[in-house]
C-alpha cells in the first residue's frame, strides 16, 4: 500500500514541483507553491461535495420535505392539544432532522479528503526541513515542520475560494445549491 502512494506521489511530483519554482526565492517559492497545493486540494474537496449533493439531491430534498410535513403535522397536533400525536410526529420530524444534519456533516467532511494526500506528497519533499519561528512561538519551539505552515495556508486557500467561488462558472451553481441544501 505505501508502495502505491510512493508512486503516486511521484508521478504528480514533476506538477506540483513547478509551483514551488516560481520565483527562485526559497521562502517564497514554498509559500507560493503551498498556497497553489493547497488550492489544489480546496479545488478536489470543493468537486467532491458538489458531485455528492448532485447525486444525493433527491435524498435530501425527501429528508427537507418530511421534515417540514412532521412539522406541520407536530404543530396542528398541538394546537388541538393532542399532546401524545404532537410529540410522536415531534420525535419523528427531530430524528429526520438529524438525518438531513448528519449527511450534510458528511458532505462537510468530503471536502476535506484531499488534505492528508497534500499533506503526504509535502512528506516526501519536506520531512527533514525545518523552519525557524519567531517570538512568542520560539518560547515552546525553535523550529517547526511543513505541517504547521500548511494549514494557515491552507485556511487562506479556502478564504480566498470561498470570496470568488460565487463568480465561478460551476461553481456558482454548487454555491446556489448548497445554500439551498442547508435551507
Amino acid at each position: 500500500m505505501v508502495n502505491r502512494f510512493d508512486q503516486f506521489y511521484y508521478a504528480i511530483d514533476s506538477y506540483i514541483i513547478f509551483f514551488y519554482r516560481v520565483t527562485g526565492i526559497g521562502m517564497v517559492d514554498y509559500m507560493v507553491g503551498t498556497f497553489c497545493l493547497s488550492l489544489i486540494a480546496v479545488l478536489l474537496g470543493e468537486l467532491t461535495i458538489s458531485l455528492a449533493i448532485r447525486f444525493n439531491t433527491p435524498y435530501l430534498t425527501g429528508l427537507s420535505q418530511r421534515m417540514k410535513e412532521k412539522e406541520a403535522l407536530s404543530i396542528k397536533a398541538y394546537e388541538t392539544g393532542d399532546m401524545v400525536g404532537y410529540k410522536a410526529l415531534n420525535k419523528e420530524a427531530t430524528d429526520v432532522w438529524g438525518r438531513k444534519f448528519f449527511a450534510m456533516l458528511a458532505h462537510s467532511a468530503a471536502i476535506l479528503w484531499p488534505v492528508p494526500f497534500a499533506l503526504g506528497w509535502m512528506q516526501t519533499r519536506f520531512a527533514g526541513i525545518d523552519f525557524p519561528i519567531a517570538f512568542p512561538f520560539s518560547l515552546v519551539t525553535d523550529s517547526v515542520g511543513y505541517t504547521f505552515s500548511f494549514f494557515p495556508i491552507y485556511v487562506l486557500a479556502r478564504i480566498v475560494f470561498g470570496k470568488f467561488r460565487p463568480h465561478l462558472p460551476y461553481f456558482a451553481s454548487v454555491h446556489r445549491k448548497l445554500g439551498e441544501m442547508s435551507a
